[in-house]
């Protein structure tokens, strides 16, 4: 296998190995790496592959690889570098008559004008005779320097590559797919980056068939069909899918030139789905509503006992809306997973956001199911909390009945039967339940996280006063 070396986007690095990993699998392309050499702080990697047309192929649709190069030499100093370029002149002739330019850029760093000259002559014992074309090379030859991300970078770079150029990643689709240039919107559309990396985690390809439950203004539904995928989404609330007069989700798939691909958008419940029992989707990619821009909300009512109001025994009347009630974060996601089991076909992908609080999060948290298999979970932090991006794949046939792992999710509340010793009597098995059960760090979420901001406030007006205070006390 070749060495070559990626050089990475500097953003949301908890996800770059993860849309690696699926991107190795949508182009089945076998590849290699030392992953205790990936850090989160440094974009480059160091990676075997085949190939150069396997390499070009790996990266193609990538978000979060800026480009991948043919590694020529890698050393601390500049003098290891130039001593692994020399030891295989058998490259050089290639590209003897070839057009070509070097970049020289420093992560972390800044390089002059004076320095990227002085290191470009370095290496003028390659004795390419072709021209120098700056706009439209033949070929590109790359000198990246890592000084890491100190506030004050060192004198000496940490890590030095050098290597030709092979392919760029697609990273232009986040600007085609800009929220900023998208006609219809709404406060709950996920953010372009984030949208394309989900389809990529998805699996997303030409005939394939991916659903969104809770699809909202449908970015997920964009982006899969972006990559070749016939997509469609459901959502309880049908305002969100209609929109306004000229800008709706229809608007937007006219934008993106998508018909024929995104096949449709539905209006119902998902607990109350109108789906036969068959193999219907290859993707799951949604973002399960958890109530800090929409609340998550259910067919219900939050009094089971009141009675409904009818007409003539029916709710045929034209104007009539079910009741709904709210839908507990822990709810949403023990019904997607089983919903996700039970309609993916073998193989197939669910990818979706679990926000928590970074305080209680913990890996046991996330809900499980016996056919679903964890592929990974990445964070996005945003101080208290985050909100993780979390890939399974159905690896086995659904069994009728099987529930998704109550020890983390729904049963928090009623876990006397998991939770009973056989040397206990019933009374003290009843005291350790209280004392050992956790509660996930999404439960309630949309309580904790409006209660957080509502303690912040009342931090900052005290303090507020204090200072008001203080200033009478000084005018005094």
């Amino acid at each position: 296998m070749t060495k070559y070396f990626i050089q990475f986007a500097q953003s949301h690095e908890e996800f770059r190995l993860p849309e690696l990993e699926s991107l190795a699998q949508i182009e089945n392309v076998k590849i290699s790496y030392n992953k205790e050499e990936y850090k989160n702080n440094c974009p480059f990697l160091i990676i075997e592959i085949d190939n150069e047309e396997e390499a070009t192929r790996l990266v193609k649709r990538a978000i979060l690889i800026k480009n991948i190069y043919e590694l020529w030499g890698v050393g601390k100093i500049y003098e290891d570098v130039h001593t692994q370029v020399k030891a295989k002149p058998e490259r050089w002739p290639a590209y003897d008559y070839k057009s070509f330019k070097f970049i020289v850029s420093a992560f972390g760093s800044t390089c002059s004008s004076d320095y990227q000259i002085r290191i470009i002559d370095s290496f003028a014992y390659l004795g390419f005779k072709g021209d120098i074309d700056l706009k439209n090379p033949e070929v590109t030859f790359g000198v990246l320097e890592d000084y890491g991300l100190d506030s004050v970078p060192p004198l000496e770079p940490f890590m030095i590559y050098f290597g030709r150029l092979i392919a760029s990643g697609n990273r232009d689709l986040i600007q085609t797919f800009n929220l900023k240039k998208r006609k219809y919107i709404g406060n709950t559309s996920m953010d372009a980056e984030l949208s394309l990396i989900m389809a990529n985690q998805a699996l997303a390809v030409p005939g394939k068939l991916i659903y969104d439950p809770f699809v909202g203004t449908g970015s997920f539904l964009f982006t899969c069909a972006q990559f070749g995928s016939f997509t469609m989404g459901s959502d309880i609330d049908g305002r969100q899918i209609r929109g306004q007069t000229d800008r709706s989700v229809k608007s937007n798939v006219e934008q993106y030139h998508l018909q024929g691909k995104v096949l449709d958008t539905l209006v119902f419940d998902i607990c109350h789905h109108p789906w036969r029992d068959n193999l219907w989707f290859d993707a799951i990619v949604t973002d399960p509503p958890y109530g800090v821009r929409a609340g998550a909300k259910t067919l219900g009512r939050k009094n089971p006992t009141k009675r409904p109001l009818t007409i003539d025994g029916t709710h045929e009347g034209k104007d009539y809306y079910p009741p709904t009630k709210p839908y507990e974060m822990s709810e949403v996601l023990s019904d997607l997973l089983e919903f996700a089991a039970r309609f993916l076909v073998l193989g197939g992908r669910l990818v979706y956001w679990l926000p928590t609080l970074v305080d209680e999060y913990s890996s046991s948290d996330l809900p499980e199911h016996s056919s679903m298999r964890l592929v990974s979970n990445s964070e996005q932090n945003f101080g208290q909390w985050s909100r993780r991006l979390v890939t399974m794949e159905k690896f086995k046939d659904n069994i009728i009945g099987e529930r998704t792992n109550i020890h983390n999710v729904r049963g928090v509340d009623n876990l006397s039967s998991v939770y009973k010793k056989n040397d206990v009597n019933s009374n003290e098995a009843e005291t350790t339940n209280t004392k050992e059960k956790k509660k996930p760090g999404h439960y309630l979420f949309r309580e904790k996280y409006f209660s957080s901001k509502s303690d912040k406030k009342q931090i900052w007006t005290r303090n507020k006063d204090q200072n008001r205070d203080d200033d009478t006390d000084n005018t005094t």
